[in-house]
Formats: structure tokens, sequence, C-alpha cells
């Protein structure tokens, strides 16, 4: 093995390429380290060898054979990387454990064709150099916002969260993050191949994002902080959604609830109320009238029937949805971005011998998907820009809901991978949306993580993870923009496109110099 990373490392000399199968398991490996860069384990520094692994493996490399180490490095990422989603397919799917495996190894397989196809393009159409691998990885995480509905996780940036290189998040958000990562990952290879010429810009890019961090974009607003509670009711996945449990839920979070009432703000996680709001009126009645009297505003999940939406198009419209009531407050937020399998379930029917408890699940049985640009909620003069579960996980989208807003909320039940790295991982990418927009961020889960989180993105206080609690905490209202706030990710991604154009321009020729033997 020495022998291979020795040759790796020094392309330029001759040699006689060893098998294949080594750069391969090189590949898969490497990808499957990279998950234990995240939370809730955080070493950091795999993050850089991870994709310098893969950066290396590639030289010399004729496009299908980057293709075929791609799609391995990729299949190693998202086996590993996405497992949690073993807990919700086996244990609250009700699907065979086989089953359940081979359902995550197809899934890593399809995730895996992305970076397959990135490195393809690298290596048939982009010199190889840091100044392509890059842009071309961050524009490949971006296509993971939107392609195939959407599957944004495992970024490179999220490793630097409360890190150093996080600084450059309130510019151009978590892709410029991956694109620095990513710089400083191929830089490594470069100067252990003794082009020392790398060691500057890893040095400045390094040294910038010291002077980011120093960066004040947002400021506190002079209105007294809000008083909050959080409630944390820690109901079971697999007794949340039965009919004879969910009185009993209500309780609980009522029961919690009770000595927390004159806060300002009082907030229930997604899916507290495993009811729709027609069934419960008298509930609701009280709950806001509670409120007022104790000039308290009440936050809470809520699934939302809208009857007369439904009225009109002629079918029943559900949303996954966030309501505001009580003192001064109002306001309905419905979830814009649904989770496939775990908010609808793409071709049922053929599905359901896959999948029979989810099939059955109120919770998942085909929620409508909210309009875009929704306002945000009022609470006590603030606005409240909320986010619904897997909606943190879209940079844009909370940057949109973000704008001219105080404070943002986001409710969540991660009850569905309790014991696994899936809601630390949520809870890392929470904490990178509010470094990229400058405010606070609320977040209300069942089960945990419940967390207070600054505008530079650091947990101030959190709940402990699968008890009942309640975090209490005052959050003071933010004002002031960030730049990634005002221009999105357009210049990160403009800035990838023109390095990638520039590449292919000064890309080396292949002279053709048969005609010398001719002569």
């Amino acid at each position: 093995m020495r022998i291979f990373f020795e040759k790796l490392l020094n392309p330029s000399q001759p040699r006689k390429q060893l098998h294949f199968i080594y750069p391969l398991l090189i590949a898969l490996i490497s990808g499957g380290i990279f998950s234990l860069a995240l939370a809730p384990y955080y070493f950091w520094w795999l993050a850089i060898l991870s994709p310098a692994l893969l950066y290396a493996v590639l030289r010399q490399r004729n496009p299908l054979q980057a293709f075929v180490l791609g799609w391995a490095y990729g299949f190693g990422l998202w086996f590993v990387g996405a497992f949690w989603l073993y807990t919700s397919i086996h244990t609250y799917g009700d699907t065979n454990a086989f089953v359940s495996i081979l359902m995550i190894a197809f899934m890593a397989t399809l995730m895996g064709l992305f970076t397959a196809f990135q490195t393809w393009l690298y290596r048939r159409f982009f010199p190889e150099t840091p100044l392509t691998f890059a842009p071309l990885w961050v524009l490949f995480e971006w296509a993971k916002t939107w392609v195939f509905t959407g599957f944004p996780w495992l970024f490179v940036g999220y490793a630097f969260t409360e890190r150093l290189l996080d600084g450059y998040a309130p510019l151009f958000g978590i892709f410029s993050v991956s694109f620095v990562v990513l710089i400083l990952a191929c830089a490594v290879v470069e100067i252990l191949n003794r082009r020392w010429f790398w060691a500057v810009p890893a040095a400045l890019l390094i040294l910038g994002a010291w002077a980011t961090n120093q960066i004040q974009f947002v400021q506190p607003k002079a209105s007294p902080p809000l008083r909050v509670s959080l409630i944390q009711g820690n109901i079971p996945q697999d007794l949340k959604w039965l009919t004879e449990y969910q009185i009993k839920t209500l309780e609980i979070y009522s029961k919690l609830t009770r000595a927390e009432w004159g806060r300002d703000l009082i907030v229930w996680p997604e899916s507290s109320i495993p009811l729709f709001q027609t069934d419960i009126p008298e509930f609701l009645q009280a709950m806001d009238a509670q409120a007022k009297r104790s000039d308290t505003a009440w936050v809470t999940g809520i699934p939302y029937w809208d009857v007369t939406q439904s009225k009109q198009v002629g079918e029943p419209l559900y949303y996954n949805s966030i309501m505001a009531s009580g003192y001064q407050s109002e306001g309905l937020y419905k979830k814009q971005r649904l989770v496939p399998f775990g908010e609808y379930i793409p071709l049922s029917g053929l599905l359901k011998w896959v999948l029979p408890a989810m099939q059955n699940d109120v919770s998942m049985s085909g929620f409508s998907q909210g309009d875009a640009n929704q306002k945000p909620l009022m609470v006590k003069g603030h606005a409240l820009a909320a986010a619904i579960c897997y909606e943190v996980a879209y940079p844009n989208l909370t940057r949109r809901n973000a704008t001219n807003s105080d404070f943002l909320i986001t409710v969540s039940n991660d009850a569905w991978f309790t014991g696994t790295a899936g809601p630390w991982q949520h809870l890392q990418m929470v904490q990178m949306r509010a470094k990229e927009n400058g405010r606070w961020f609320i977040r209300t889960t069942n089960t945990g993580v419940t967390a207070f989180i600054n505008e530079q993105g650091h947990i101030v206080k959190q709940a402990p993870l699968d008890q009942e609690a309640v975090l209490r905490g005052d959050l003071p209202a933010m004002q002031g923009q960030t730049l990634y706030n005002r221009v999105s990710d357009y210049p990160i991604l403009i800035f990838s496109i023109f390095l990638l154009l520039m590449g292919w321009i000064y890309r080396p020729r292949k002279v053709d110099i048969a005609f010398k033997s001719r002569r």
C-alpha cells in the first residue's frame, strides 16, 4: 500500500499502474469515512482527507475509470452517511431488515451517480487541478438540492460548523464553505506532490476565514429579548399517531406547558398535535384563550386541513404546518418541501408491499405542498421565519423565508431516527442556517435535539435527548442582513461556472504527432 501511495503522489515518474482494485477500494473507503467528520463524531479533518483521497486516485485516469471511482466514493458516502435511515425504514416502517438494507443500498447506488457523473466530467473535459475539481464538486452539491426532489445532505462544508472556515457562510453560504474545504483538500495532495505553490492559496483561504469571522453583519434590536419556552414531549414514534394515544399526547404537552404561561412565547414541536385542527376546535380555542389571558404567544406544529381550498379543487388538501396564536400573535406556515417516503409515498400503489406501515400512517398519507413566499409568523411584533423539519436542509429556502425576519424558528420530529447520527446532522444544518442568515434559531423537537442557537451558529442551550423537557431562554431580536441573505448562492455558483469555463478553454490540447512517423 505504501508503494501505491508513493506512485499516486508522484504521477510524473514512469511506472506500471497497480491493479485498479486499489484506487477503487480507496475511493469506497474514503467516501465511507466522510460521515465521521460530521456530528456527532466531529472528526473534521476527515472532511479534508476524504475528498483529498478521491482527488489523488483520479490522477491520470480515463473518464470511464473516473466514473467507476466516483461511483464507489458516492456509494460509500451515502451508504454509511445515511444509514440512519435504517431505523425509520425497519423499526418504524415495519420493513424486513434485509429489505431495509437493500433499500439503503439502492438509495446509495442512485446518489452515488452524482459523484460518478461529477468525476467523469472532471476527467473528460477539464484539466487536473483543484480549480476545476472544487467548483465541479460544489455545483453537484447544489444539484442535490433539487434533482430527484432534492436530498441536500452530507455536504463537505457542514464539517466546519462552529469552526474557522464557517466564516465564509454569512458571505456566500454553505457552498462557499465546501469550496474552500475542497481547495484545501486538493492543496494537501498538490503539496505532497511537491507543488509548493498551493501552500499560498491555502494559507490565504485560511486567513480569509479568520478575517470574515470578524465582520459583524447584524446587531441586536433595541427591543427586549423574547422569553421563550420550548416544550419537548418525547412521544415515541410508534405511539404518536395511534388513535388511543392522541389525547394522551395532548395531555403530556399541556402538562409540560402549565408552568410556562406568562412567558413571551411557548413553542411545541412538529406533530405535537397529532390531529387536524378540524378535529379539536375546542382544544385549540381553550389554548388560545389561555395564551391571551397570560399575555403569551403559542406556536405549535399541527397537521392542517384546508377545508376551503379542498372544496375548490375537489379533493382533500392536508398540510404539515406551524400555527401561531395567542396574545398579539397570528400566522400559519405550510411546509413547502415534503420528504419522499416521509410525508408522501412516491408510486405508493407499487410500493405498498415494501412499506406497509408507512402506507397506513396518517403522518405520511399524502401531505400537500405549501406555497412559496409565505408570510412569516407574527409574534408580539416580531416576524418569525418558519421552517419545518427537513426544510432547514435547503439553504436557499431558509434564506428566502428569513428575509425581513427577527428570528428563525424550526419545529421537527426526529423520533424516526432515535439513537442514530441523523438528529445530530440535522442540528448541524440548523446551526449553519443560523450562521448564514445572522439570526437566532429556535428549534423545538419531539425527542431532541431541542436547542437555542445564536446568530453565529453556536448552541447556547439544549435539552437532553429522549426525555420530557422544557428549555427556557431569552432571545434578542436581530437586525441587518448578511451578504448571503442578500445575494443567495449565485456568487459562488457563478464563480464555479467561471472557473470551469476557464479550465475547459485553457485545458491541455492533445497534439497529433503521428505525421512524424511518416517522415
